[in-house]
């Protein structure tokens, strides 16, 4: 009897478990083919360089899962984030890295006509290495520098124990300062936390100091978001904002609605909440990610509470996206 009773209790559980995974599987579908269909309805068209739609851009690179962005108006350039560099303490196999591709790309859109690169500003949006990892060698190329260079302190009570032992955080983020002080390159470590121009662009950082209620939770709690506006279109690039870290709570209503986001923590599991994306109301999502990679409850976040089609940087190689003085935004891809 108590056999028979075992026996029934692993064929309920494997009938469960086998409805629950294949319920998941046709909502994976649904939400996939939801996706594809809404990214259908923007057009998206080969970069051309030639600023036939302006010059008020923002350059989301292909870096895989990570983050190096750079924004451009009126000949002026800023650098949001440096991508993965080849040296992630995290990794104990062979990977490859991006600094190659980012350095090249940095010249080829940034470079003066002596081929030189001053950054107005650069802003390292907190210290994992996949979005501040390239820092580094960037500026140990003569030709690229930088007016200032924003990166907050680091900050030992925001992260974890991994993060300040085996991932090395505090190392990565000694290495970047005292290289931007062997080129001259002045570091602010207090951001301003109110907005400024940047060519065409207003700017304004989010997090510019990391609230006390988030220590502990993680190097992503110090994660500094940028929102970006050109009339009346309107940016809000996310870096590693989390609900887990408590940043989509605390700061949702203060950035407010927006046109464009850049998805959060490469859409891994915690970012872009059913709650923020309903105070944010995006029109078009940007994952610096494979859309693979993008977790399920995010994939079902994007595509059925925003409903907001979403690009990938690693599918489209790069993707520009240029706000126009009509108020229009044109997304295009690099292929070179």
């Amino acid at each position: 009897m108590i056999k028979d009773k075992k026996k029934l209790a692993r064929v309920i559980a494997t009938w469960v478990v086998t409805s629950v995974m294949l319920s998941v599987f046709i909502l994976d579908i649904v939400v996939v083919a939801l996706g594809n269909k809404y990214v259908n309805e923007i057009p998206i068209s080969t970069e051309t360089f030639r600023y036939e739609y302006g010059n008020d851009r923002i350059h989301f690179l292909n870096t895989a899962n990570s983050d190096c962005i750079i924004l451009e108006s009126n000949g002026k350039f800023a650098l949001i984030d440096s991508g993965e560099g080849n040296e992630n303490p995290r990794r104990k196999t062979e990977y490859k890295g991006y600094r190659d591709e980012v350095i090249s790309y940095i010249k080829k859109v940034a470079s003066d006509e002596k081929g030189f690169v001053n950054f107005e500003f650069v802003l390292g949006t907190h210290i994992h290495y996949d979005h501040a990892g390239n820092f580094e060698a960037i500026f140990e190329d003569e030709k690229i520098s930088a007016k200032k260079a924003y990166f907050k302190e680091f900050n030992e009570n925001v992260a974890t124990e991994m993060e300040t032992g085996a991932w090395g955080n505090k190392d990565t983020y000694e290495k970047i300062i005292n290289t931007l002080k062997d080129r001259d390159i002045p570091v602010v470590s207090n951001l301003p936390d109110t907005e400024f121009s940047f060519g065409d662009f207003t700017l304004r950082f989010i997090n510019t100091v990391t609230p006390e209620e988030v220590y502990g939770k993680g190097e992503n709690a110090s994660s500094v978001g940028v929102i970006v506006k050109k009339g009346e279109k309107t940016a809000f690039l996310g870096a590693d904002f989390t609900k887990d870290s408590g940043l989509e709570q605390i700061y949702a209503d203060d950035i407010g609605d927006v046109d464009l986001l850049k998805i959060g923590h490469h859409g891994y599991y915690g970012s872009s909440s059913k709650d923020f994306l309903k105070v944010l109301k995006p029109e078009i999502t940007i994952v610096t990610n494979h859309l693979g990679k993008i977790y399920p409850n995010v994939k079902w976040n994007l595509t059925m509470v925003a409903k907001a089609p979403t690009f990938s940087t690693a599918h489209r190689n790069g993707i520009i996206a240029t706000f126009t003085d009509d108020n229009q935004t044109i997304l295009t891809e690099d292929i070179m």
